[in-house]
């Protein structure tokens, strides 16, 4: 199959996904053609099967803001006739979605067969897309694409409930891994043998937004560094990150307490950690959580969204409800401290990562729902 991929190309997990189905979608021997304003983060300069084609703003005084939406349309457009592609799969519904109905209705004469797939990760959903601004033209943009999926099924859920979309089909692939990335034993833990000092290691990845809590992932490690010789390592960047740094200054925490910025590898990191924190208000799926499960690190979080679909609670890891700091810290503490407890739930997360959220597994998935779709 040919198939364009659009999604954001910058730090976030519905970027991180699409950039990596369509790698692996390349290693199966399909031609994947990524539509977008940048090279997306998690992609090489260079593999085989795989073009990029950015999408060009161009800048005029009569737009304070320019319609990247249309300039998008266009350019798939023109990548659909050129390179004859047989799907168009957006990640995000709004302007993607949208964009990929201009560029349908623009090819119904000269590729009336080409399908338009939307996969739903979250705030798209969640946030974005219930705004009264932006509601009418995202249902609108569901109703209109020729196959959806979700991340989770608490999303699919979310979308029908929101949006009335009750005659629309909607499947669940969640988000994946790929085991060999996410194989502890590859990596040195150097961050614990350089930088904690024998201590525990506390570990949070995000984009710092207010729905991460920020705030809460410092006040959980405070009260467990209260108890257990530990470090927390923040990864990531974003609106909350001068929050975070200003509550580790105000609790004295400032030795403990590593911010480390966007990086793009995160599973060195991960094989030095003990416990990672996502004490969130409302996660879609929470791919950081299952990238630590799958590097064998327990997750502390929030009982939200659909996180306990990725974690299982008193198993490979524990949930509390959001805003549940002293709960959350007696979990990581009660980790912490049985070695055997700790070991057991480091076992079976990586086990159950490997099970339910392989790559190669919901990489065939996809395959079957651009099958159905081809052929529906």
């Amino acid at each position: 199959m040919k198939i364009g991929i659009t999604c954001y190309p910058t730090y976030g997990g519905s970027g991180a996904v699409a950039t990596e189905l369509g790698i692996a979608l390349a290693h199966r021997g399909h031609e994947i053609h990524f539509i977008t304003y940048q090279q997306p983060f998690r992609l090489p300069s260079f593999l085989p099967r795989i073009f990029f084609h950015e999408v060009d703003v161009g800048r005029y005084p009569l737009f304070e803001y320019p319609p990247y939406d249309l300039a998008l349309a266009v350019r798939m457009h023109e990548v659909v006739l050129t390179h004859k592609l047989d799907i168009l799969h957006v990640h995000y519904a709004i302007p993607h979605a949208t964009s990929a109905w201009i560029a349908r209705e623009m090819l119904e004469k000269t590729r009336p067969d080409i399908k338009v797939l939307t996969t739903l990760h979250g705030t798209d959903i969640t946030i974005v897309g219930q705004d009264p601004s932006f509601h009418a033209i995202t249902k609108f943009s569901i109703e209109k694409s020729n196959g959806l999926s979700a991340v989770s099924a608490y999303l699919k859920d979310e979308t029908i409930s929101a949006f009335g979309c009750a005659g629309c089909r909607i499947d669940v692939i969640p988000n994946f891994i790929d085991p060999a990335v996410y194989d502890r034993t590859r990596y040195a833990p150097d961050f614990r043998t350089q930088s904690a000092g024998g201590r525990k290691v506390l570990m949070h990845i995000s984009n710092f937004r207010p729905v991460k809590r920020i705030k809460d992932v410092v006040g959980i490690y405070a009260r467990v560094a209260s108890e257990i010789p530990s470090v927390l390592v923040m990864v990531g960047d974003g609106p909350d990150r001068v929050v975070a740094e200003q509550e580790v200054r105000d609790l004295g925490l400032t030795d403990s307490v590593f911010f480390l910025g966007k990086l793009d590898a995160v599973a060195p990191l991960l094989a030095s950690a003990d416990l990672f924190l996502l004490p969130t208000n409302k996660e879609s799926f929470g791919l950081s959580a299952l990238e630590a499960l799958a590097t064998g690190v327990p997750v502390i979080g929030a009982r939200a969204g659909g996180l306990p679909e990725v974690v299982r609670n008193g198993e490979t890891g524990a949930l509390c409800e959001p805003g549940d700091v002293e709960g959350m810290a007696r979990a990581a503490i009660s980790f912490l401290r049985d070695d055997d407890k700790w070991c057991a739930a480091s076992e079976l997360a990586r086990a159950d990562a490997r099970e339910r959220f392989s790559l190669n597994e919901v990489v065939a998935r996809y395959e079957t729902f651009y099958t159905r779709s081809l052929n529906g």
